[in-house]
């Protein structure tokens, strides 16, 4: 049986990698030494579909992955920001105030006992409450910085509604696990809730593309992890349930938008419908709290 020559390198693995494929689709095929390099060779009446095969193999190889589409960068992400930061300051100096003659501290603090006394409204009202002037002005500081990007990625409404939800969420689970007698509160569930948000996101949207890197497709995975590692685990009196709780309640929200394409088909109203939604919901806690 004659032994034609289908591919030749003067590297020998170049001739491996190659017979190794057409060893798996089938052929025979054998490397031979040449003075100039290296001869990959198969029967005779399989060198036309080998070549094929090799042929395709090149073209595939050579094929570079198609970019994924650029997300989509929404405008007037600062509005949310500002927003953010109004809140805390604004629930701050009313705490501070005892505003209405009442003690904002005491009525919208997260407890362990929520469960059994049925003051769901915590979840949200926590979430403006700060311990002191240092703990407000961190929280401020992270979310407008992540807050920014989520609004930028999702649109500012639909960024802190999600935030606003998946920080009630996450504060939610806080207080069925924390002990009876613990006491919590600070903006930090929301600011790790937008995190997530922020991670999921980008990690489905850069994952839909098959073709990309696993590395590209997992960075944002990885760094929203590494960001609540670094950010989210210190500090004596650190809630680290809540920031977990609050992260992983985000990436629900998240993955919720990326399969959906909800941001992808908002427009100005629909941001502004959504980011109404998470003012309401604010007022209307603090509103069930000191009534």
């Amino acid at each position: 049986m004659p032994w034609v020559e289908v591919f030749r390198s003067r590297q020998r693995a170049d001739c491996e990698q190659r017979a190794f494929l057409l060893f798996a689709l089938g052929f025979a095929a054998e490397i031979q030494e040449q003075e100039d390099g290296f001869a990959l060779l198969v029967a005779g009446e399989s060198a036309a579909a080998a070549r094929v095969h090799l042929a395709d193999s090149e073209l595939e190889a050579r094929r570079v992955a198609p970019a994924p589409p650029p997300l989509r960068v929404h405008r007037h992400a600062w509005i949310g920001c500002v927003g953010y930061a109004a809140v805390l300051l604004i629930a701050a100096y009313c705490t501070g105030q005892n505003w209405l003659d009442r003690d904002w501290q005491s009525l919208g603090a997260l407890r362990g006992t929520m469960a059994r006394t049925g003051e769901w409204w915590r979840v949200v009202t926590a979430l403006m409450l700060h311990a002191d002037l240092g703990h407000l002005l961190a929280n401020v500081g992270f979310g407008i910085f992540f807050g920014y990007f989520a609004g930028q990625t999702v649109g500012a409404g639909l960024a802190w509604f999600g935030t606003v939800v998946a920080a009630a969420l996450g504060n939610l689970i806080d207080a069925a696990l924390m002990p009876i007698q613990q006491v919590s509160v600070g903006a930090s569930t929301a600011v790790f809730a937008t995190l997530g948000l922020l991670t999921a996101y980008s990690w489905r949207r850069r994952g839909a593309n098959a073709r990309a890197k696993w590395a590209y497709r997992g960075a944002p995975l990885v760094a929203g992890i590494a960001l609540l590692a670094l950010t989210g685990s210190g500090g004596e009196n650190t809630d680290v349930l809540a920031h977990l709780s609050g992260f992983a309640a985000g990436l629900g929200i998240g993955l919720v938008y990326a399969f959906t394409s909800i941001p992808d088909r908002s427009g100005w109203k629909s941001q502004w419908l959504a980011g109404g939604t998470a003012v309401l919901l604010v007022i209307g806690a603090w509103w069930i709290a000191l009534s």
